[in-house]
Order: structure tokens, then sequence, then C-alpha cells
């Protein structure tokens, strides 16, 4: 049997593909470190997604590589997580400790934008990944209500302290204007809220910043656009034609602005019947799928129309919490994935970066 040693190990690896990513975790520098004791090896992998399924898959693809090389070798492979910092356009001024922002938007209001973000934010710091919410709809911000928060922020050094909930740092101009009073702004000071909202809030350490868009291809979305580099942007949509042809306006407008699509969700896809376990299409089907084909862009996932959606809004409870066995909780679980993973894409692969730097302590051991 021929010695195996650190080379033949990193040789192993290179058939092992990252999800999502199409290249070899070797030649995206995931491998951090190997070390060889007798018939004992150790390798050290950084995971640039918090998917928890993506790391089972690439732990047990690893050992597979290690036995292969020698039946009678113990690997014990160690993974940790460490989120990757999306680089955007130059002339944009990043937000100070934060690596990823990502808008969340779409073409007409009621389609359940917020709902998309708010769950999607939750789920991504379930899996461990430091997170914040910014609530950019001013003349609509149903973010406090959807995470349960009914109260004002404090400050600290001059600046605003987002609140917390579900494990999320959330701000929203819902917490500085309280109750049924209107906000009635030109967009002058529509621009001014949303830079102050995100270079005068202490944000802290955040891997994903999820942004939530008002509805339309306004001032907030321009705004947003000439801040901050912006990693991509999530557009949501329900199946029927007069929520697509709006989504349609602002896959072009994020593409004038020279924003990223990462593709689309369809929310309410359709109803599944309590009594006959059938699925009814009330908006219509195939609407999200030939959007996704059309813009050349990702159909990021369906999330079924439910009660317990708008029941755990309203109490501020989001669905991804109060029903996690649900089918829509596991289509926003997919969804989050598919986000997290477009994430590490544009940063690892469609930016040619270096080697990342090892994780926070975030790991898991695996020993076989």
């Amino acid at each position: 049997m021929a010695m195996i040693n650190r080379e033949s190990i990193l040789a192993a690896l290179k058939s092992i593909l990252y999800p999502a990513l199409e290249k070899n975790i070797v030649a995206l520098n995931l491998v951090h470190d190997v070390q060889v004791f007798g018939d004992t090896i150790k390798i050290t992998v950084v995971l640039p997604s918090p998917d928890p399924s993506v790391r089972k898959e690439l732990e047990e693809a690893v050992a597979n590589a290690v036995k292969i090389l020698n039946p009678l070798s113990e690997a014990e492979i160690f993974t940790t997580v460490e989120i990757p910092n999306g680089k955007g356009a130059s002339d944009k001024q990043a937000v100070p400790g934060v690596k990823n922002i990502v808008a969340i938007s779409s073409g007409k209001g009621g389609v359940g934008k917020s709902t998309v973000a708010v769950n999607l934010a939750v789920a991504l710091a379930q899996w461990g990944a430091k997170v914040g919410l910014l609530d950019t709809d001013v003349y609509g911000p149903n973010v406090p209500i959807m995470m349960g928060i009914d109260q004002d922020p404090m400050v600290q050094e001059q600046k605003l302290l987002p609140l917390e909930a579900y494990g999320v740092k959330i701000m929203s101009v819902g917490f500085l204007n309280r109750g049924d009073k209107p906000v009635i702004w030109r967009g002058p000071m529509l621009h001014t809220a949303v830079r102050q909202f995100l270079y005068d809030v202490l944000w802290g350490e955040l891997d994903y910043l999820i942004v939530d868009m008002p509805p339309g291809t306004g001032d907030a979305q321009l705004s947003l656009a000439q801040l901050v580099p912006v990693q991509g942007a999530v557009l949501v949509t329900t199946p029927q034609e007069v929520a697509m042809a709006d989504v349609r306006k602002a896959l072009n407008m994020f593409e004038q602005v020279h924003i990223p699509v990462f593709g689309i969700v369809e929310n309410m896809s359709y109803f599944i019947c309590a009594n006959c376990s059938e699925r009814h299409h009330i908006f219509g089907s195939g609407g999200g799928e030939e959007l996704a084909r059309k813009f050349k862009t990702s159909l990021l996932g369906q999330i079924p129309l439910s009660s317990s959606v708008r029941e755990g809004g309203d109490a501020g409870l989001p669905i991804i919490i109060g029903s996690s066995d649900s089918v829509q909780a596991e289509a926003i679980r997919e969804i989050a994935a598919k986000v997290a993973a477009k994430v590490a894409r544009a940063a690892l692969v469609e930016a040619s970066l270096p080697i990342i730097n090892m994780g926070d302590g975030r790991g898991d051991s695996f020993t076989v």
C-alpha cells in the first residue's frame, strides 16, 4: 500500500466539488490544514456557507476520499464556517463590520417580500451566521410586527443600537415612528434615512445584512445601489401576471444599477388542501419558473400559501420558528441555502478571491 501523505491527500480531495460552486474544495482554498500522524489524518475544511446539509455532505465526502487512499486510516475532519467577505464596486463605501449585503425586493406590494426577508434572516441565524435585518420600507415598515418587537432603540456613541430577536439584529423606521403616524417624505429625505440606517447604526460584525426594500423601483433601491456594495438581490413574486409584470421591471432596474440578481422566490405558489392533500394553484402556476428562464436567473424556491404564515407574521413569530417542520419552513431553508451559496460563489468563484481565513470557533469535528 502506498504511503499516505499530505500531497496524496490533497490530490484525492481535488475530486470533491463544493455544491453549487462547481469547483473542487482544494481549488477554492477551502482545505485549510492537513496533518498526517501515522494512520491518523486530521483535515480542516473552511466552509463559506452556514448550510448544515453542505457541511454534512462534505464531511462524508472527505472521509470517503481518505478511506479510498488507505482503508486502515482514521480520518478526523474538522469543519468551521467562515463566510467570505463580498467584494462590491470600489466606488461604494462598505458598512463597517458587514461582510455581505443582500437586498430583498419586489415589483409590487402584497407578494410577501417582508415575510421572505424576515424568515430568510432567521434561517441564516439559526445556522450560526451573524445576521442583520434592515427594514427600509419607510412607508410600510412591517418588520417590527413580524419580529415581535415593540420598543425604542438605544443610542450609543451617537449611533443607534439595533434591537434583536431570534438571533437577528434589526433596525426599522418603525422603531422610530411608532403608532399610526404616517411617514411623508420626499426622495432626498428617504435617501438620507437609508444612509443613516446603514452607517449610523452599530451593526457590529455581520456575515449578512438582509435589506427589506420597499416595493417598486424607486428612491430606496437607487439609494442602496449608490451607497453600498450590494452582493445581490432576491426578487419576490407571486405566480400571476400582475405581479410578474412588475418584477420584470425590478429585474431590469437592478441590471441597470449593476446589482446581480441572485434569483426569484415565488411566494404563495400553491395551496395544499388539508382534506385531499392536492395542490391548488390559486394564483396560477409556472410564473416564477418562466420568469427565471427568461431572465437567465435562478428560481430559488416556491413557498406554498398557508394561513400559518400570516398568523405567525401577525403574532411576531416567523413561521420558520413557529412551524419549523412545515413545508413553508422547509422551502425557506432551501431558499436560505441557495442564497448563501450565491453569496459564496460571488466571493470565491466570480471574484477569484485568495484563501479565506480560519473561522471563529463555529466548528464541528467529525471522526470516522
